[in-house]
């Protein structure tokens, strides 16, 4: 499987996600963010976590300009597969590839550490390796991750699925860390070819780092 990961001014986690990915046995390019194509023969492309252009104006709201977002736009209406990971998740929003936007955290605050999600919807290719109610723990680590979208576009990503996780405790209770709509932590979009979310899989792949609940997600890919 070959892997783009794209890299803006200020994206600090390419290298986990290479990293990640190459443990599964994936070929990776990173791909600078001037690029104005995507390397040829992509099995997927992951917009990574980090703090592109500093956060400036809005979370992912420059880095969607970057000539790369052009050709991952392309790339994703032509049914070619893309993840965005925390920042890469705000400038999926910011692009319009993804409902919805990012607000600041209902506590103002940066918030780093492991959280439980459940698991909405498997019946995509990031989290067919899971059952619909399957609980795991991954890191999150953001400031502005408090999802928000208009009460008609909520009611279309229950209609068609599109919502994949959702934060919970460990025995699947609510448990919203940023005030997310509906506690909110992982969407796709209709076509089921386009995901993003907040939290942080590719920092979840060993549990001698306190959780491998990262593998069977970022492995979803490479089963379908």
């Amino acid at each position: 499987m070959k892997i783009a990961v794209v890299v803006f001014p200020g994206t600090n986690c390419e290298y986990d996600t290479k990293y990640a990915y190459e443990m599964l046995g994936a070929t990776v390019e990173l791909v600078w963010h001037k690029a104005d194509k995507l390397p040829d023969n992509c099995d997927l492309v992951v917009l990574p976590g980090g703090f592109s252009y500093g956060d400036a104006l809005r979370s992912g709201s420059i880095a969607r300009f970057s000539p790369i977002v052009s050709a991952v736009i392309d790339y994703a209406n032509a049914g070619g597969k893309v993840l965005g990971i925390c920042n890469g998740f705000q400038i999926l929003l910011e692009s319009g590839l993804l409902p919805g936007a990012m607000k600041r955290n209902e506590s103002v605050h940066f918030i780093s550490q492991y959280h439980h999600l459940k698991v909405e919807n498997q019946d995509n290719a990031f989290l067919n390796l899971f059952d619909k109610g399957d609980i795991v723990n991954i890191p999150i680590a953001h400031a502005e991750g408090n999802y928000y979208l208009e009460k008609e576009a909520l009611a279309k990503l229950h209609e068609n699925g599109q919502i994949l996780l959702t934060y919970c405790d460990e025995n699947g209770t609510l448990s919203n860390p940023n005030g997310s709509k509906e506690a909110i932590a992982g969407i796709c979009n209709k076509s089921k070819n386009v995901f993003g979310l907040m939290p942080h899989p590719e920092r979840a792949m060993e549990t001698i780092l306190g959780s491998n609940d990262g593998v069977n997600m970022l492995k979803g890919f490479m089963s379908r």
